[in-house]
């Protein structure tokens, strides 16, 4: 069965994660993580803290170091009218990439059709102007609102001490009450600037890492700042800000070159690592911005297992894991997930991907 057709599937609202872990009883590292071998199709069952089972020495975990932001902001247009406002991504010379959303209830809901030039009263005499469009050539459904514009941004103070007190995390109708901003945090993050938070590495606690690292498995940083997702369009990923050290470059040529295990902790860090790497495999270091799409038809050149959370129906990212994995082999995986009632979303349960 085709890719596009197996995993064109239903989410049972049971299978949706309302709250944190920490919520439910568990520790950040007591999740559910489900290991799929590309190699015979075997899937073994297991807690998240129970990762070093599946790891050997000489493989290389690459992490996303980047923090989760305060991103959203309650906002209202010039009738007075509440809106919320999410900060996606912040582009060269002072501007934004923003989300506009009405609101209904507590709940942000649809998307609000602005227009240019309109201007946005904020918190504490705050301001937000909305230029244009961000990228109307992407805009395919006649008559649907844009979903990002440009913006600017006058703020009393600077930007993290206005979102530390005015901001709050993007969440989700699926997320029914808010949790503050440390539960979308990873225990590495070391730079703010994801509108939401790379969540595949959410389960790692600082115990887990040194034990990992006890074990001989090289852990290495990159960066890469996410924007806000689409769950109504699954659009393709805009253009995001990523940072490949030269440490993390060189570390990954040479567990390459040793026929070691390369393992991307989310898909953002496959997007970083991916869009510095030549055809023949080797990566260089470098930063700035990438719009890169991993298809099959691209494939992966330098990434040779994955660690990611559970992908919705339909979602873009399905086709970073085809390429990775097979489809045959990620339909038998999300079969199994949604039989074993493993949980989605970003405080949801986790998917380790270990290659041929």
């Amino acid at each position: 069965m085709a890719l596009d057709t197996a995993l064109d599937f239903q989410l049972p609202p049971e299978l949706e994660a309302v709250e944190p872990p920490e919520a439910r009883g568990l520790a950040r590292d007591e999740v559910r993580l489900m290991v799929s071998h590309r190699a015979d199709n075997r899937i073994v069952h297991a807690r998240f803290r129970d990762i070093g089972q599946f790891l050997e020495p000489g493989d290389v975990l690459v992490i996303n170091t980047s923090g989760t932001l305060s991103a959203a902001l309650n906002a209202r247009r010039a009738d007075g009218a509440p809106l919320e406002l999410h900060l996606s991504t912040h582009l060269p010379a002072g501007a934004w990439v923003v989300e506009l959303r009405r609101l209904e209830g507590t709940l942000t809901k649809t998307f609000y059709e602005a227009t240019r030039g309109e201007v946005l009263s904020l918190p504490e005499g705050g301001v937000a102007t909305l230029h244009a469009p961000y990228r109307p050539d992407r805009i395919t459904a006649p008559g649907v609102p844009a979903r990002l514009w440009a913006a600017t941004l006058n703020l009393p103070v600077s930007l993290h001490d206005y979102l530390r007190r005015h901001g709050f995390p993007i969440r989700y109708t699926y997320v029914k009450q808010p949790w503050p901003i440390t539960y979308y945090q990873t225990v590495y993050a070391t730079e703010a600037g994801s509108a939401e938070m790379p969540s595949a590495g959410r389960a790692f606690t600082p115990e887990l890492i040194t034990h990992l690292v006890a074990q001989g498995v090289h852990i290495v940083p990159l960066v890469l700042h996410t924007g806000v997702a689409s769950l109504e369009s699954h659009e393709p990923p805009y253009e995001e800000f990523y940072r490949v050290p030269a440490e993390t470059a060189r570390t990954v040529n040479a567990a390459r070159a040793a026929g070691k295990r390369v393992v991307a902790v989310g898909t953002t860090v496959v997007r970083a690592l991916e869009t510095g790497t030549e055809a023949d495999g080797v990566v260089h270091p470098g930063e700035g911005w990438t719009r890169l799409v991993i298809t099959p038809q691209r494939g992966l050149r330098a990434v040779t297992a994955l660690l990611t959370g559970f992908h919705e129906p339909r979602a873009t990212h399905l086709a970073m894991l085809e390429a990775l994995a097979g489809a045959e082999h990620i339909c038998l995986a999300y079969c199994e997930a949604l039989r074993g009632g493993y949980l989605w979303h970003e405080f949801g349960d986790l998917h380790l991907i270990l290659p041929n």
